[in-house]
């Protein structure tokens, strides 16, 4: 894939890139949105971006893409891209939006490298940046063509359910009453809300109902400030959304899904409000009749802020073989354990395939205790809710 000179090249300037990846990312997104200033108004997550979260997790793959083509020039990440693609894909981001991000993104390079950013050092990162980008372009393409286009649908609310103080799932169906799609449990949809200053703000969330539905169901927990900024999806759609309003939605987009496991033990782990796409996933299983193995396990600040609890153990309850364990940092309730989720007194097959979803610490920690249980890494599944720091770490 990647040439043999620009190979070389690349090499050689990953280290200085890399050190600086962090600014040329933060210049980049400066640039591009003083010229394009719509694009954070409409389509960027403008609390990713104020956290400086969007702007860590590009400079991570970028250095991930990077390094992954030097070592292996004749392969691809294909398991990261699929990620970004299918990111990008339920933001409707389409081939000419490309072009765009180089020039930006190569003029932040050159004004934050200066002189080291020779013809040479230009023609090989140019290479790594097409390589990456037509294959997203190539991989999006197939998703649009999947999934019916990349355009956004008016749903109507026709349920809300408040889960918990923090936690709320909307049910919704289209608004042409236009047959509903099917989805692989563990997908999410892209949801677009006009804020009261005009912008069109858009944020994924998990559909957490049975697959094979004729509504939808998401579910949305309330961003709070503090250390990060306010959710501002989030708390309108808690604030203001009633049933009988009209959401834009895409179609179903996401690669944590239920691939090959027929016949295999499973995990399912989530802490939070990660629990969403684990509900999916169960009743999908309970639904097929997996009958292998099937563990679960959870970890919440408490029973009453465990969002979809009673679905989580319904629908695991339905399964031929399983077995549950919640645990919570306080008020654990008889059968549950008390503090985090901890897998060392949980049996574990090393032929598991394992699927995580919860905040980042979590996800370390329960495949840090899997791969020391001898689980394969290559059979480690997890979904990053926002930006994927994970390859920024």
């Amino acid at each position: 894939m990647l040439s043999e000179q620009s190979a070389a090249t690349v090499r050689a300037t990953l280290p200085a890139v890399g050190a600086a990846i962090e600014q040329i990312t933060e210049r980049f997104y400066a640039r591009l949105f003083d010229a394009h200033p719509e694009l954070l108004r409409d389509l960027f997550n403008r609390g990713n971006q104020a956290s400086g979260a969007q702007k860590s997790a590009l400079a991570g793959s970028i250095a991930a893409f990077a390094g992954h083509l030097v070592e292996h020039p004749d392969q691809r990440p294909d398991a990261m891209l699929s990620r970004i693609a299918h990111k990008h894909a339920s933001l409707g981001v389409v081939p000419e939006q490309y072009p765009v991000v180089h020039e930006h993104l190569f003029a932040a390079i050159a004004e934050i490298l200066g002189e080291a950013v020779t013809p040479e050092v230009a023609a090989a990162w140019t290479e790594v940046y097409w390589l990456m980008a037509n294959a997203l372009i190539a991989i999006e393409k197939r998703l649009y063509e999947e999934s019916g286009g990349q355009e956004f649908r008016e749903w109507e609310v026709v349920g809300r359910e408040e889960e918990t103080a923090d936690v709320v799932s909307f049910r919704v169906r289209p608004v042409d009453r236009s047959p509903v799609r099917g989805f692989r449990a563990g997908q999410y949809v892209s949801v677009g809300v006009k804020l009261a200053d005009g912008a069109r703000q858009i944020r994924q969330y998990s559909l957490s109902g049975a697959p094979g539905e004729d509504v939808r169901q998401f579910s949305v927990k309330r961003v709070h400030g503090g250390t990060t900024p306010e959710g501002e999806v989030s708390g309108h759609l808690h604030a203001r959304v009633r049933v009988g309003d009209v959401l834009q939605i895409s179609e179903p987009y996401g690669d944590l899904v239920l691939d090959g496991v027929a016949g295999r033990p499973l995990l399912l782990a989530s802490a939070g409000i990660g629990v969403t796409p684990m509900v999916a996933m169960l009743a999908s299983l309970a639904a097929d009749g997996h009958d292998a193995p099937v563990t679960v396990v959870h970890g919440d600040r408490s029973p009453a802020d465990h969002a979809l609890r009673v679905d989580h153990r319904a629908y695991a309850d339905k399964l031929a073989d399983s077995d549950v364990t919640f645990f919570y940092e306080r008020d654990a309730e008889p059968g549950g354990r008390t503090g985090l989720v901890d897998l060392s007194g949980i049996n574990i097959a090393p032929d598991t395939c394992a699927y995580l979803c919860g905040p980042l610490p979590f996800m370390r920690a329960v495949r840090g205790q899997l791969i020391e249980k001898g689980v394969a890494p290559a059979d480690i599944h997890y979904e990053v809710f926002g930006p994927d720091l994970w390859l920024a770490a």
